[in-house]
């Protein structure tokens, strides 16, 4: 591995820490964490109906804005479900990213934009 790729894994690492602390602070009982953290995968059943729409729909649950977003809506109006779900939504696409799966590609599960899986 590179030193650059393992910067940006350690990055990705940094912030799925900075979400499990966080999450902490929100008061939700961990029980959510459990629930949630794998539900963003659940896009992958969108490569049932081919590869362009399994991306789309894989990187519609895998991108920073929408988690982001959340959180930021529950922090301004005093959510904590709403941060914490978002927290851990992040924590989820941080994980990931620390592995070096990164948004998909039209032309299959295994191209991301961090190259390919496995290589």
């Amino acid at each position: 591995m590179k030193p650059v790729d393992l910067a940006v894994r350690l990055e990705w690492v940094a912030v799925a820490v900075g979400a499990l602390f966080f999450n902490a602070m929100t008061g939700v009982s961990w029980w959510l964490f459990a629930l949630l953290i794998l539900v963003p995968d659940l896009s992958m059943l969108g490569y049932l109906a081919g590869p362009r729409v399994g991306a789309i729909a894989y990187n519609a649950l895998h991108i920073l804005i929408v988690p982001l977003i959340l959180a930021l809506v529950g922090y301004v109006f005093a959510n904590s479900m709403e941060t914490a779900v978002a927290l851990i939504w992040i924590a989820h696409i941080a994980v990931d990213r620390a592995l070096g799966y990164g948004l998909k590609l039209p032309t299959g599960f295994q191209d991301t934009h961090l190259g390919r899986i496995g290589r």
